[in-house]
């Protein structure tokens, strides 16, 4: 959640870039091992949008069979409690494809 410098400059202080207002980030993503399954995941939790866009940003991806998410935010606070709302679906998501994948279903 650092903010992130391009190298050219690198060498600058950070605190004296001007503000975008989208001060907090986090990446990451899940590796779900098939595209499958992760476009699964972007299917379900896409259609949840933001409830304060003005304050928090979200942007998902599907590549290689991991969904990759990339959250901005104006403050900490909103950062975190989108995040964790995102994460806890993202969960029962997961647990879901696990329950119910034909592959791990044994009454096929």
């Amino acid at each position: 959640m650092d903010p992130k410098v391009a190298a050219p400059g690198a060498d600058m202080d950070v605190s004296s870039l001007p503000s975008s207002g989208w001060d907090f980030r986090c990446d990451f993503e899940a590796d779900y091992g098939s595209n499958e399954h992760a476009n699964i995941v972007y299917a379900a939790l896409a259609v949840d949008k933001e409830l304060q866009p003005d304050k928090v940003k979200r942007q998902m991806s599907v590549c290689n069979g991991k969904l990759k998410v990339n959250f901005e935010a104006v403050e900490a606070r909103f950062l975190r409690a989108s995040f964790s709302a995102f994460v806890d679906l993202m969960i029962l998501t997961t647990q879901l494809i696990e329950e119910y994948s034909p592959k791990n279903n044994d009454s096929t």
